[in-house]
Order: C-alpha cells, then sequence, then structure tokens
C-alpha cells in the first residue's frame, strides 16, 4: 500500500488529522490495532476546550456535539466548605468549553471517514515505523492474518504511550521529562442527574473528588485514592459516602446517588518526549505527551498537534517551504509545556499529597482563596482551562 501520510492509530488525534487531511486534499491511510466497537467505547476525556470545539465544526464533525454536547460557562470550586464559581466567558472575552465525551468524538469521525475519507483498517496493527530518517518511512503491520508494509511520505504516530511510534525515534536523541505522582482517581460512571450543572473541583483535607457528568441523566464522578488502589475494594456506598464528605459545603446542596454501572481506577502521571519529530515521523498526543487530568488537557493538546501538522504540510504543498514541518516539535511543545504547567498547578492545588504538613495544607487554601479573590488568577485558570491558542 501507498500513501502520502501513514496515521497510526484512530483515536479522536488519528481520526482528526485523517479528515483535516482529507479537507485539504491530502491522501492519508489510517491503521488502528482494535476493532470498532473498542475504539468507539473506549472511555477517556470528556471536555472539550473552545479551540478543539471549533476545530471539530470548522472540519465538519461538529453537528451532533452541538445538538447533544453540554456547553459550560464555568466551573465550581469547593474548599473548607465555600463555594466559587469561575466565569470563563466573563474572564476570557467570550470563551466556554464541552462536555462531549471522546467515544462520541471518535464515532463521528468513524463515521465521516468510512463515509468520504480514505482507508481506515480496523484489527490493523502496526509492528514498526521503518526508514523514519528518509524521504521514504514505511509502517510495517499486521491485518487480516498478514502482514504488510504501507509506504508513505510522512508517518503521525498517534498510537498513544505504549505504541510504536515513539520507538522509531533514536534513544540518543531524545530527552524525557516526567513526574508520577504517589495518588490516583477512582472514577465511576452513575445512572442519575448530574448533582450540578457544571462541574465541581472540590479540595478536602480527605482528598480531591471531581462531579463531571457525560449527559443530562449519566454522571463521571471522580475521587483521589492512594496510587495502587483496586477499584473493586471500594463499595458502590463507600463511594458515595466519601464522595458526600469531600463535596460538603455549608449551604443545602445534595450529592443525588443512583446506581454505579462502571468503576476504575486511573493513575497519574506527567510526561513529556522531546522531540516530537524525526525526519518524516511526527509523533502526536499520547505518544509525545501525558497530563493528570485535573486540568482536561490530553484530548485537547492531542487535536492542537494534528491540527498543527495538517496546517505545516498544506503549507509545505501550497509554497514548497518547509519551514512549518521543521518547526513542528517546538511549536506543539510551547502549547503542551503551558498545558503541562496548567495541569500540574491544577493538581498541586486540589490533591493533598500523602503526608501533606499543615503548612501545605494552608498554601493549598491560600491559592484557593486567592483565585477566589483576585480577578487576575481567575483570569488566569480561565484561560488556561479554556484552552492555549492553536501553534
Amino acid at each position: 500500500m501507498r500513501t502520502t501520510v501513514g496515521i497510526i492509530g484512530a483515536g479522536p488525534a488519528g481520526l482528526l488529522l485523517a479528515r483535516l487531511l482529507h479537507n485539504a486534499g491530502i491522501d492519508s491511510v489510517v491503521l488502528e490495532s482494535r476493532d470498532r466497537a473498542y475504539v468507539e467505547q473506549r472511555q477517556r476525556a470528556g471536555i472539550l476546550e473552545q479551540g478543539t470545539a471549533d476545530v471539530l465544526r470548522a472540519a465538519g464533525a461538529g453537528q451532533r456535539m452541538d445538538r447533544e454536547g453540554l456547553r459550560h460557562d464555568g466551573i465550581e470550586l469547593r474548599f473548607d466548605r465555600r463555594r466559587h464559581r469561575v466565569d470563563f466567558p466573563a474572564l476570557t472575552g467570550g470563551r466556554s468549553v464541552m462536555v462531549y465525551a471522546q467515544t462520541e468524538v471518535c464515532k463521528d469521525l468513524i463515521a465521516l471517514q468510512l463515509a468520504e475519507g480514505g482507508p481506515l483498517l480496523f484489527e490493523a496493527e502496526a509492528l514498526a515505523v521503518e526508514d523514519a530518517g528518509t524521504d521514504a518511512p514505511r509502517v510495517r503491520f499486521r491485518h487480516e492474518g498478514r502482514e504488510d508494509v504501507l509506504e508513505c511520505e510522512y508517518v503521525v504516530g498517534c498510537d498513544g504511550f505504549w505504541g510504536v511510534a515513539r520507538k522509531a525515534i533514536p534513544a540518543g536523541l531524545t530527552q524525557v521529562f516526567e513526574r508520577t505522582y504517589p495518588f490516583g482517581w477512582l472514577g465511576i460512571l452513575a445512572d442519575v442527574p448530574p448533582s450540578h450543572d457544571e462541574l465541581v473541583y472540590a479540595r478536602h483535607d480527605r482528598g480531591f473528588a471531581l462531579l463531571s457528568m457525560r449527559s443530562p441523566s449519566v454522571s463521571r464522578l471522580y475521587l483521589q485514592v492512594p496510587d495502587g488502589t483496586d477499584a473493586e475494594a471500594w463499595s458502590d456506598e463507600e463511594i458515595w459516602d466519601e464522595l458526600e464528605r469531600r463535596f460538603e459545603t455549608a449551604d443545602d446542596w445534595r450529592l443525588e446517588r443512583g446506581p454505579i454501572t462502571q468503576k476504575s481506577v486511573t493513575p497519574m502521571r506527567s510526561y513529556v518526549h522531546e522531540p516530537m519529530r524525526h525526519g518524516r515521523l511526527f509523533l502526536a498526543g499520547d505518544a509525545a505527551h501525558i497530563v493528570p487530568p485535573t486540568g482536561a488537557k490530553g484530548l485537547n493538546l492531542a487535536v492542537g498537534d494534528v491540527v498543527t501538522f495538517a496546517r505545516a504540510l498544506a503549507h509545505r504543498n501550497e509554497t514548497g517551504s518547509p519551514e512549518l514541518l521543521d518547526a513542528y516539535s517546538e511549536t506543539c511543545l510551547r502549547r503542551i509545556w503551558q498545558a503541562e504547567r496548567f495541569s500540574y498547578d491544577m493538581t498541586t492545588l486540589l490533591h493533598r499529597t500523602p503526608g501533606a504538613t499543615g503548612f501545605e495544607d494552608r498554601l493549598q487554601l491560600a491559592r484557593l482563596d486567592r483565585i477566589a479573590s483576585s480577578r487576575a488568577a481567575e483570569t488566569d485558570l480561565a484561560e488556561g482551562y479554556t484552552g492555549f491558542p492553536f501553534g
């Protein structure tokens, strides 16, 4: 097989890139190791920044999002039994976020790709990226029981942290920056309407909690738990009791309970791989960077990466200049490090580190009080949450 851009991975990054390239008249082939049902059911992110939502609309993939997604104009911070709402549009010149699950983004993009785009091969396992440093990179893959080769002009690895793309960059050319946190998130899906109409981020002496949602009838909630926690070690009643404690307020707000349909534990880490390009191999999304989920940045960073690549390749085709492609890694990393900073700040602001002292607890409360009392501090949070500009 031969194509202009070989895309490894049919998560939101790979699928959106294929759509952007299709709209620019550039052919691609997408290789995805899992089957379609798995990709469309894989629970991940649920918050789309303003820029991400705008890109989906411009790509022709925003109709169902606008019909079924939930626009949010703010979040609520809870600490010391206090409630403070951060008003995004008032602080950012009108920006907001959209609650629309990654599963739904993938369904929309898959439908478009199969109807209008180039080949999308499910159960096609990428085995290796070869000749990445040359003008003719290749992806060796296995599909329908036999090995094949995809010959490309460019390869974009959207295949996640455990994928093969990053392994094709020589170790001697790379730097890795990472931090592992001593806690994780116990997350649940529950068949109960959300107890608040916007996300609630709670800092409590017992640990962090987050109230989110997937739809008007399905709640998504999280508890900070020690690293290595087994989700099944928590009974449903224990989870609801702990959520109730951590969301406690001085007024009459109440947490609504319902049947828990899913529970899992997500580890917390920060990770950046530099550079994000080697020859004609480009990394995007989790293949190059991971953020703790506190800042809702993972999917949105991946979108920024593929938008940057698609613009750069279109520029190359239109002008003959490789300038934007050559600057891909540097351009993406500026935004990535701002998002890493924001996610780290949100994580350390709201989570209680094991063994934290009273001094550290008071600093957290002072930081939250500063946000609640200073428009400048509140604006910085709102700008970071609604998203940093692409490129």
